[in-house]
């Protein structure tokens, strides 16, 4: 994955004195005009401005506790006007605004807004300025301010049960009333005043303050939390628990949580069922032995929603760490999010639980006496490695809904293609909605933006029915800023309640041990990181019966080298290659024939030990294989650095076929938009032409996927897709700002199944897919020869017998011009066209083929058993009847096997036991619809019609 970069805002809430930053007038309310002048002078770390041709004001508005809170104006990297700054000379740079207009405020945000935020910048964005301490410049709002003594807002103070506690404030422009409530309820007034003194006594109880200071129409409140220290109980926690949630199985008003927390002093649980206000009878119990954390919650009701978090306490922290952090259950399943949950369609996740109000940051969802999904497949067969099509499919630009429910229905589209496995990009808890999913948050928990927990499983139940595994996308190298192991052990200067790890994480690393750092780095030799990761691991296999895994950034698996050390990254690292031995080793021990691919993009050194490893026993990880400049280089024309060995293992030195060779993938430029901007257009044969572009296409397939070992397509490669990777989501091209961006999706909207150039593309692949797959000569042995625009490759099994299939040769030609190529057979006779189904078209070995540009020829020794099966004892004389029929059907001859699939491939009846031509087959259930039924002969071989259920 390449670097994927978030913008954080930071929050801060107090008013600083910048010698850089000037306001005039130096007080303004929100409908007055303000000249806002920086002085990009100043030499400092926070200063990266270097003799800018233009100075851009990146700003928001907001209250105290977020100056960014209801509005911000500015475009990174964007170079488009908004918020340009006037040049004064000398390094002086000024803009002009009028809050309320400028940030397009309601008349309610207009009159509490009390701060301003600001960062400044270049145009494109590579250089900014930023006040001391590299934060946020911060203005004041208004004649009318608070300010609190004691103490810090958003701050949260520990005391003894018993203790008192002091309260101080100010605030300018005349007098003020004060209010002091807590849980909602009034303690204390203050009327008609310029400061503010109170102690609140013998506190025995959690509290939850707020200050409110009103001068006229004006109002501003402070926020701030007293947390009593309630003096854990040690005791032992009962056997068998795992960290995060312990359903009870006997018991579904029972459920014990478990939190695993060093050098924490305490902590409570706040959730649903005590109205988010712990007393001490929820606060966490330590075991003397682990030091884990547990509470056993009681007089829960079965399969109602409850949501929680834990409120961890370091009386003692260290410096810039938070003395409290509320927090999700790190090993969460479900998490609800104040940020992202508002933008989640109804129709994606139907009935989704409310976020609680008054709460921040993510919760955790607690539901016992869940019912459990009715499996229709439980014994799935995996396709075998060495037979993988994989089809890789980021949910957000698959489909308009942008859901799980979008690829159950386009079933058929992938099953007509002839894959046999699908990858999803990641669909675990990720930051933001629009998202290729590497940002994760919570590694056990789904991304409710694409659908619920029984949706996805669906999904997988269908792809299982119809032969296709389910392969994830999973990123472990590395987690984001909402991670809970993030958050309880950070380093957070600002005190904004975010931050990156401190030197007390017992997950994470301070600064990045690779050169491709994302994210938090995981410390992968940490024995609590390696926990965590089997976890996760044991989550999606045993609960969703996920068949593989392809891990994200495996070089970032290493602790031997630095963030700036490429070399050091890329050379052979000894301590990932035997973690990651582990991780595999742990997966097979759960499913023996799980997938395991690596996305490592290294030395064949290193990719060696893992592709080799435990080859013997029918294992071996798999390994990424880009190849996408070598194969571009001949879609658009030109045979220098054309070079295509490299997409078989033999080249690697994998000992078996575990290369998952690709052209394209989601992090490679599309082939097609090369096609069309850079292909060779001499002469009358013009690659720049959609249409010749197109056919190249289907060469491309027969080069790529016919080599023995997996393969990988990335969605819409086999309808020709041509928009850039960079193709932002209004449909214009910005280099890697975009790269992120939702894509357009034309493939449905333009109706491209029914364009017969892209059709001819999918058609092609989905022949030569079916070859791979059912053809066992395409799991023995291979030669290819490239390097120029007639590549050829030879594939041949000895293991065959030759009345069979044993021998293959594809030639193709990516010239620009017609060319006689030699096959070159391995023997004489008659070679048979493997892309005519009929199986009749056949040639001499001593024959000449002139092949036209950009296209292809793929011969066999023998016709493919699957053009013409004669061992059908269906073929042709298979009847279902009566159809239509509004009860039942029969067959007309003995099977092993009925199926019955609804028109989006799901299976929604299933007849076993050699039902026989007398035997009625009952539908009365089942919707009026179309259905495909499935008929499987004695001897394994089958067949599909259409029947009408009336």
């Amino acid at each position: 994955m390449k670097k994927i970069l978030l913008s954080i805002l930071l929050i801060v809430v107090s008013h600083f004195s910048y010698s850089q930053l000037t306001t005039n007038p130096s007080t303004f309310k929100t409908t007055e005009p303000v000249t806002i002048t920086i002085d990009i002078n100043s030499n400092t770390a926070c200063n990266s401005l270097n003799n800018p041709s233009k100075v851009y004001m990146h700003s928001g508005i907001g209250n105290d506790s977020n100056p960014w809170e209801y509005s911000v104006v500015g475009d990174w990297g964007t170079n488009n006007g908004v918020g340009e700054m006037t040049n004064q000379g000398n390094g002086i740079w000024s803009i002009t605004i009028t809050p309320k207009t400028y940030y397009n405020l309601t008349d309610s945000q207009a009159n509490s807004a009390t701060k301003m935020g600001m960062v400044f910048r270049n145009a494109s964005g590579n250089q900014e300025m930023k006040a001391s301490g590299c934060k946020d410049f911060i203005v004041n709002v208004g004649y009318f301010q608070v300010t609190l003594g004691n103490p810090t807002e958003n701050s949260t103070t520990i005391i003894s049960a018993g203790g008192n506690f002091t309260i101080t404030a100010s605030n300018s422009n005349g007098n003020a009333n004060y209010a002091l409530a807590s849980h909602g309820t009034t303690i204390n007034v203050k009327t008609n005043a310029t400061s503010y003194s109170y102690t609140h006594p013998n506190i025995t109880s959690n509290q939850n303050y707020t200050l409110t200071v009103t001068q006229g129409a004006e109002t501003i409140q402070k926020s701030f939390s007293v947390v009593v220290n309630p003096g854990t109980i040690s005791q032992t926690m009962p056997s068998g628990l795992e960290n995060g949630i312990n359903y009870n199985s006997g018991d579904a008003t029972k459920a014990t949580l478990v939190l695993d927390a060093p050098l924490k002093d305490f902590v409570y649980v706040a959730g649903s069922f005590n109205n988010w206000t712990p007393t001490s009878a929820y606060a966490m119990k330590k075991d003397p032995a682990s030091g884990k954390f547990w509470l056993e919650l009681t007089g829960l009701t079965a399969q109602k929603i409850e949501t929680y978090q834990y409120w961890v306490v370091d009386e003692t922290p260290i410096a810039n760490s938070p003395v409290m952090v509320k927090t999700a259950d790190p090993f969460s399943t479900l998490v609800l999010s104040p940020f992202d949950d508002p933008g989640i369609p109804s129709e994606t996740y139907p009935n989704l639980p409310a976020y609680p109000a008054g709460q921040e940051r993510e919760v955790t969802v607690l539901q016992t006496g869940k019912s459990a999904y009715n499996w229709t497949v439980t014994n799935f067969n995996k396709p075998k490695k060495e037979d993988l099509i994989i089809y890789e499919v980021l949910i957000r630009d698959f489909d308009a809904d942008r859901n799980i429910q979008d690829l159950i229905d386009r079933m058929d589209y992938f099953k007509n293609l002839n894959i046999n496995a699908i990858q999803l990009m990641p669909i675990m808890e990720y930051e933001d909605n629009e998202s290729w999913g590497y940002n994760t948050s919570f590694h056990m928990a789904l991304d409710k933006f694409y659908g619920t927990e029984d949706k996805v499983k669906e999904f997988i139940d269908v792809c299982h029915q119809n032969g296709i595994a389910v392969i994830l996308d999973i990123a472990l190298n590395h987690a984001y800023g909402r991670n809970p192991m993030v958050r309880m052990w950070m380093n957070d200067p600002d005190g904004d309640g975010w931050g990156e790890p401190s030197t007390e994480s017992p997950y994470f690393n301070t600064e990045a041990k690779h050169s491709y750092s994302v994210g938090m780095d995981f410390n992968h030799q940490q024995a609590k990181t390696q926990y965590y990761v089997e976890r996760v691991v044991n989550h999606w296999i045993n609960e969703f019966k996920i068949d593989g895994f392809r891990w994200d950034l495996t070089k970032g698996f290493t602790q031997q080298c630095t963030a700036t050390d490429e070399s050091c990254t890329n050379g052979y690292r000894s301590d990932r290659v035997a973690i990651l031995k582990q991780y595999a080793d742990y997966s097979w021990s759960l499913d023996n024939t799980h997938y395991v691919i690596f996305e490592h993009l290294g030395t064949d050194t290193e990719e060696q030990q893992w592709a080799n490893y435990r080859i013997g026993e029918g294992k071996g990880i798999m390994m990424w294989g880009k190849m996408t400049s070598p194969y571009n280089q001949l879609t658009m024309g030109y045979a220098s650095n054309s070079n295509i060995d490299r997409m078989g293992n033999k080249s690697r030195g994998f000992t078996g076929k575990r290369l998952v060779g690709y052209a394209e993938s989601h992090d490679e430029e599309r082939l097609m938009y090369k096609n069309l901007q850079f292909g060779d257009s001499n002469g009358s044969y013009n690659i720049k032409t959609l249409s010749t572009a197109l056919k190249r296409m289907e060469a491309l397939g027969a080069v790529t996927l016919t080599i023995p070992g997996p393969k990988m397509i990335w969605h819409f490669g086999e309808l020709g897709m041509q928009n850039s990777i960079f193709t932002c989501s209004n449909g214009t091209i910005n280099g890697e700002t975009c790269k992120l961006d939702t894509k357009p999706q034309p493939q449905w909207i333009a109706k491209w199944v029914e364009n017969p150039d892209r059709k001819s593309i999918y058609d092609t692949w989905a022949r030569l897919n079916d070859l791979k797959i059912n053809e066992d000569v395409f799991e023995g042995d291979y030669s290819i020869t490239s390097g120029t625009l007639t590549p050829r490759i030879r594939v041949w099994n000895t293991s065959l017998p030759t009345s069979q299939l044993n021998d293959v040769v594809i030639i193709s030609n990516f010239d620009t011009a017609d060319k006689t190529v030699n096959p070159n057979f391995a023997t004489g006779g008659t070679w048979y066209d493997l892309m005519d189904e009929t199986g009749n078209t056949s040639i001499q070995a001593t024959d000449a083929i002139t092949l036209q540009p950009g296209t292809f020829k793929i011969y066999g020794n023998q016709p493919a058993k699957t053009l013409s099966d004669d061992q059908d004892p269906f073929e042709n004389t298979f009847m279902i009847f009566p159809n239509p029929t509004s009860h039942g059907f029969k067959i007309n001859k003995t099977a092993s096997e009925v199926l019955i699939y609804n028109i989006t491939g799901q299976l929604v009846k299933q007849f076993k036991g050699n039902p026989n031509k007398n035997q009625e087959f009952d539908i009365l259930n089942l919707p009026s619809n179309i259905y495909l039924v499935k008929i499987i002969s004695l001897s394994g071989n089958y067949q599909t019609v259409k029947l009408i259920k009336q």
